[in-house]
Formats: C-alpha cells, sequence, structure tokens
C-alpha cells in the first residue's frame, strides 16, 4: 500500500484554507488534519513537506485544444500526450481534450488516437472525455473556427459523429438557433452529453427554448456569441445577457486576461454564481511557446495561422484572437490577482465546479476523504512547484 502524509501545507479547501496535513492512501485522500497529526498517524506514512505552500485540488481543464507546440486535431500519439504533459507541469491532473470544426476523418482518427492513449498512458492528466466544439455553429460567430467545415445539426451530419465518439464525448457545443439544434440537444440529452450553447447568434427566446432541450452551460462567456443587438427600434438580448438572465445556465470563462479584462472578470463574478463558473485554458498549441512564434490553430493539414503575442494567440492580421496560450495555473493566478477573488474562490473554479458540470464531484475537484488523490503545490503567487496523480508524484 502506498500511503502518503502531505504536512505543513495551507490546504484549500472549497470554502476556506486550513493550515494542516492530508494523508493518501492507495491514491485516495484518507485524512484531513488541523496541523500535523500526532506520531501514532505520521509513522505510518511517507512524509512529504509543502513547506507552508498552498495544497490544492488538481486543477481540471474542461476545454483545451492543446499545448507546447501540440493540437489534439494533429491526431497522433505523440500530439495528445505532449500538450498534457505540458499542461500537466501547469498543475492539470484531469483534462478534456477539445476538438475543432474540420474534417470528419480528421475527428474520427482523434476519437481512436484519444482511446488508445487513455487506456495505456499512465503518467499524465486524467482523461475525463472529449469536449467536441462544433462543427455545428453560426458562421457569424465562428470566430476563429474554419468556417469552411460548419455544418447544420441535422442527423445525417451528427449521428455519425455521436456514434463514433460513443461514450468518450461528454460534451458538445451548439450554435441553439440553427435548424435541428433542439433536436440535437434532445439527442445529447439522452446520450448523457452535456449540451453547451457555444459559436452561437442565438436571441433569448431561442436560449430559453433551448433550456428545454437541454442545454444548460455556455461556451467561453462573450467570446464567440451574440450580445445585446437592435431589430428595429427593439432591443434584444444575445446569448451573453441571457446567460446571466437565466440563473440555471452555467458559464465558463476563459481567464487570460486578455480575452476578457480584469474589468469584466469583476462583473462576472459579481453578477453571476459563482458555482455556476468555470474557468478554462481554452489554449491552442501556443500554450507554453514562446512570444512570436507562429502557431497552427487546429491540425497542421488544415489549421489556421496564428501568431503569439501580448500572452495570447492573434490571428495574422492582429484584428482578432485565435485562441488562448492560457494555463491552469494562470487561470488561478487571474482570477485572484486581477478579479480580486480570494485563492479558494478562484481555484474552486478551476476544480469543483468543472468536476460538477462534467458529473466527476464525486471523486474529483475538492481535498475531501475518499476522493481522488490528486493535488497542485504552489506559492502565493500561483507559481507550481509539485503535481501529484493518485497520490503519486508526477512533477
Amino acid at each position: 500500500m502506498e500511503r502518503q502524509l502531505f504536512y505543513h501545507a495551507n490546504i484549500v479547501l472549497p470554502d476556506r484554507i486550513i493550515a494542516g496535513s492530508v494523508t493518501a492512501d492507495d491514491g485516495k485522500i484518507s485524512g484531513i488534519y488541523s496541523g500535523i497529526p500526532d506520531e501514532k498517524v505520521t509513522r505510518q506514512y511517507e512524509l512529504v513537506d509543502c513547506g507552508g505552500q498552498y495544497l490544492a485540488p488538481g486543477f481540471i481543464d474542461i476545454h483545451t485544444h492543446g499545448a507546447g507546440g501540440h493540437d489534439f486535431m494533429d491526431g497522433s500519439e505523440e500530439a495528445l500526450i505532449g500538450a498534457c504533459k505540458e499542461h500537466l507541469k501547469h498543475g492539470t491532473t484531469s483534462i478534456c481534450p477539445t476538438t475543432l470544426t474540420g474534417t470528419n476523418e480528421e475527428l474520427f482518427r482523434f476519437f481512436a488516437i484519444y482511446r488508445k492513449v487513455k487506456a495505456e498512458w499512465k503518467d499524465g492528466p486524467n482523461f475525463l472525455g472529449i469536449h467536441l466544439e462544433g462543427p455545428f455553429f453560426s458562421p457569424a460567430q465562428a470566430g476563429a473556427q474554419d468556417p469552411a467545415y460548419l455544418q447544420l445539426p441535422k442527423p445525417e451530419n451528427y449521428l455519425p459523429i455521436l456514434d463514433a465518439g460513443g461514450e468518450d464525448i461528454v460534451r458538445m457545443s451548439v450554435a441553439v438557433e440553427l435548424d435541428g439544434a433542439m433536436q440535437l440537444g434532445d439527442e445529447l440529452a439522452r446520450r448523457g452529453i452535456l449540451a453547451a450553447i457555444g459559436h452561437s447568434d442565438a436571441n433569448y427566446d431561442q436560449v430559453r427554448e433551448a433550456l428545454g432541450h437541454g442545454y444548460s452551460h455556455v461556451t467561453h462567456l462573450y467570446s464567440g456569441m451574440s450580445s445585446l443587438h437592435r431589430v428595429g427600434p427593439y432591443r434584444v438580448l444575445g446569448v451573453v445577457e441571457s446567460s446571466y438572465a437565466f440563473d440555471e445556465l452555467s458559464v465558463e470563462i476563459i481567464a487570460d486576461g486578455k480575452h476578457l479584462p480584469a474589468e469584466l472578470l469583476k462583473l462576472i463574478v459579481k453578477c453571476k454564481d459563482n458555482d455556476k463558473i468555470c474557468l478554462i485554458t481554452d489554449s491552442m498549441r501556443g500554450a507554453g511557446l514562446p512570444e512570436g512564434q507562429h502557431a497552427k490553430l487546429g491540425s497542421l493539414a488544415n489549421g489556421q495561422d496564428a501568431i503569439i503575442r501580448d500572452g495570447v494567440a492573434m490571428m495574422p492580421n492582429f484584428k482578432a484572437f485565435a485562441g488562448s496560450v492560457c494555463t491552469t495555473d494562470r487561470c488561478v493566478r487571474t482570477m485572484h490577482q486581477q478579479a480580486g477573488l480570494s485563492i479558494e474562490k478562484a481555484v474552486k473554479m478551476m476544480t469543483l465546479n468543472p468536476a460538477r458540470l462534467i458529473g466527476v464531484d464525486n471523486r474529483k475537484g475538492s481535498i475531501e476523504k475518499a476522493k481522488d488523490a490528486d493535488f497542485v503545490l504552489f506559492d502565493e503567487d500561483v507559481r507550481v512547484s509539485a503535481v501529484y496523480i493518485g497520490g503519486r508524484k508526477v512533477l
């Protein structure tokens, strides 16, 4: 039996931070202590001195396209493993690899690679399932998604994708105003897949209708979606305002401090129930690469050119973002330092909230007895010094 005792730690719980210790037995959390337990307990464990740093649950990224020069749509084991290794350095212990709008051939190849790596690779983040971002999006809100591959959500288009992905698909983002989107929402609900509103030009009434067809989440709030606009003399709410209007909708935000300025981050946490907010990286292959580096958004074969500049990926004309180069530690740091959240609240948005969203909070997302011993150790500036998965040190 492998047994570890993490002591001299500031333990990040969902609602507070305590100075204490955590024990792990065979990869599961077995005890949480204020201070250091007595010798009768400590002598049974391998001791890990946390040096007064924060001991938090491992970060969970439910929306990422790649990192370290790799994109999941490259369709190779090297790309999947390479991207996950880069994210691991920043405290990501669980991940939902995310696809981009492209050809079905690329998509199906990724499904096969995902299954192979998930079954064989044991040295990286836990794979929690696949997030399909596209291809059923609004051309008006496509953003950096390649419009050449957009489709309408007709059964003949989405059923082959859903059948090929099977139980590995945990989430799909869809523009709910498209013809057939409500039926697709019903199909996703039938399969137990989280239905999210994304890259959508929907209005308030269409969002309200979507709620009745299983849509419960909003993909990267403010990015790739409609907002308040006029139809003749009348003001019409878009997806942005609907995200606030419907309390039952959860949202995710790209917390890189670039896609959304600090003032907007503060507004979101002021107006939206914090338990309904998840942090995501939405990172493309440029995460972890230096400034000025050119990096394809999407696959190497069919992706679009992008350049890393000022801590974000830009389209070559520098008139629009081409994706994030963020990492999970940067998300927490941004929300703490720029949005003014406490460490525990920022961490919760990167751990327990996403775990609840995709239904794994019974084993992930917080430091609680019987949950997986996935930990990240970091300092006051949210700089990661060590990462543990199942009690085993992986960084």
